[in-house]
């Protein structure tokens, strides 16, 4: 590191320690104070958006403006549609996204910033309903929105009282508190979060469903039950899945005979060509139907310390199969 004016090299000292740890507890407790705030006010705001029959739209100037993307996206993927708005781009046409049956959210510590202040009026003859989260109650943005969130902090975290930093997450806490009210009123769950995230873990787990990914039809390993064990092997071996299901002429499940029943076969000096597998076989396996969840498979294999498993209907015939592998290829685990 240098030193920006001496072109110096520079290093972090202890101060620098006690100046990080200085700046959490400034913004922990601007965060706690806003406890205190939670009040008529912010149930007003979130009947507001409760009621919008359009969008939530958010915006904010420079630093409020990051918060106000942050706060757009969270509502977005918990159950509020919102976009965000650049107050410079809204007057030079962006507005026109705005409609009557839309809330606006808009951010300004100071409540004085002139891009917010100018389309004030035209999102007021748009009909649209405005909500402020400002640091001053006092002031121009407050007193234009019909309900005022206080966000004012003690102090800001930079030293010099200058850069937006309490004020930004005293800011973002606000939102996040209503996202989450709206989420909660809303009755969004789980499946609801997967739905709007089917890109990520979470949706893998929650939509991924075993009919997905299983095998199906030919890719089924299965022999009947008159197979000998050199045929069940061969199976084994052909279809890739480290096991064979068991079944009768009406493809109803028997049993299971996988490369651990094989180990365990080879103990005891068994003539395979001749030895029919029915009577090696593990009875009664463990199984799973296709409508359930992929992640209720990997419930189950790490239950029983199992790594295949064999899929079946309502009337317990083989209509699948799928282990360990697959589950990791679909990203489940």
């Amino acid at each position: 590191m240098y030193n920006l004016h001496m072109n110096k090299p520079i290093s972090a000292t202890a101060h620098a320690l006690v100046l990080a740890r200085q700046v959490l507890e400034i913004e922990a407790d601007a965060v706690k104070a806003l406890v205190q705030r939670i009040d008529d006010d912010f149930l007003r705001a979130l009947n507001l958006i409760l009621a919008c029959k359009g969008r939530v739209i958010v915006s904010g100037m420079g630093k409020s403006g990051h918060i106000a993307r942050k706060i757009a996206a969270t509502m977005s993927s918990t159950g509020t549609p919102a976009y965000f708005v650049h107050p410079g781009e809204a007057s030079h046409g962006d507005l026109g996204m705005v409609t009557a049956q839309d809330v606006v959210i808009a951010l300004s510590y100071s409540g004085e910033s002139e891009e917010l202040l100018t389309i004030v009026p035209a999102i007021r003859r748009q009909g649209a309903h405005l909500i402020s989260i400002t640091g001053n109650p006092q002031s121009s943005l407050a007193l234009a929105a019909d309900v005022h969130l206080n966000g004012a902090v003690a102090q800001e975290a930079c030293p010099m009282g200058l850069a937006p930093t309490a004020s930004t997450t005293a800011a973002l806490a606000l939102g996040d508190a209503l996202a989450v009210a709206l989420l909660d009123a809303k009755g969004f769950g789980e499946q609801d979060f997967a739905r709007s995230h089917p890109g990520g873990s979470l949706g893998r787990r929650l939509l991924t469903h075993v009919s997905d990914i299983m095998h199906t039809h030919a890719s089924i390993p299965a022999v009947r039950e008159e197979a000998t064990l050199a045929d069940a092997v061969l199976e084994i071996s052909r279809k890739g899945l480290g096991m064979t299901a068991i079944v009768d002429a009406g493809k109803h499940l028997l049993g299971i005979y996988t490369d651990g029943d094989l180990r365990r076969t080879l103990e005891k000096k068994l003539d395979f060509s001749t030895t029919p597998v029915a009577s090696v076989m593990s009875k009664k396996p463990r199984n799973i139907g296709p409508d359930a969840l992929a992640v209720e498979a990997v419930q189950l294999m790490e239950q029983y310390n199992i790594s295949q498993l064999v899929v079946v209907d309502a009337n317990n015939r083989v209509v699948g199969a799928l282990n360990m592998h697959d589950l990791l290829k679909a990203k489940v685990i």
